[in-house]
């Protein structure tokens, strides 16, 4: 099957609004969470945001909730190591996982972490995707390659969503997307979508919501 990687459509008129209803309703933080003891109960359809430190993870969640403040990003890679949850209405969980890829951790911290990611991933029944954030300013890297090939193990499909496109020239944008598409290529848990959004110009936030809000 060849699968291309296609950038993805804007939604239709319903599919627009079923994620507008969705996130113009109550988004809360419900907790943080440190071990697989602590997990809310996996009661609801749950998606989870996944990237290397400063890709725009926290910009990119408070886009998609109207919430300037919700999620927070910590200056310093690797130092924020929960899984935050947060309540979207009252039949979805955004979930938040720590910035990958820490130059500067300590490694007990990143095979903390690690650990604690494998574990989460792989025992979520309610888990339907994980977003990888990829900045389109780069593409794909070697530890996008990582939590990539982690996901195809665990057998948590998982959509790329390419940040801060608005930062980008048209030819940049097409070289990041080509080296993107040949990374996905290699990872069968790929879906075969690639979302492109600016946090600061909205762009592809209610393509995001629409795909968010109609995951069964």
């Amino acid at each position: 099957m060849n699968l291309t990687f296609l950038e993805a459509e804007a939604p239709d008129d319903e599919a627009r609004e079923i994620g507008r209803k969705l996130f113009a309703g109550q988004t809360d933080f419900l907790k943080g969470v440190v071990a697989m003891s602590g997990m809310p109960p996996a009661d609801r359809i749950e998606v989870c945001f996944a990237g290397r430190s400063n890709v725009g993870k926290s910009s990119l969640i408070n886009a998609l909730t109207g919430r300037k403040g919700l999620a927070r990003a910590s200056n310093t890679p690797g130092r924020t190591q929960e899984i935050n949850f947060f309540t979207v209405g009252e039949a979805h969980y955004l979930v938040d996982l720590p910035g990958y890829g820490f130059a500067n951790a300590p490694l007990a911290i990143v095979q903390k972490w690690q650990k604690l990611l494998k574990s989460y991933l792989s025992g979520r029944p309610t888990l339907r995707r994980v977003f990888v954030l990829i900045d389109a300013r780069h593409g794909a890297k070697a530890v996008d390659e990582e939590i990539m090939g982690l996901l195809d193990k665990s057998a948590v499909t998982f959509q790329v969503v390419m940040t801060k496109s608005d930062k980008v020239s048209k030819a940049e944008l097409a070289k990041s997307l080509e080296i993107t598409r040949a990374s996905l290529a290699k990872h069968p848990a790929a879906f075969p979508e690639i979302v492109l959004t600016s946090s600061e110009k909205s762009d592809g936030i209610e393509t995001l919501r629409a795909i968010i809000a109609t995951i069964d």
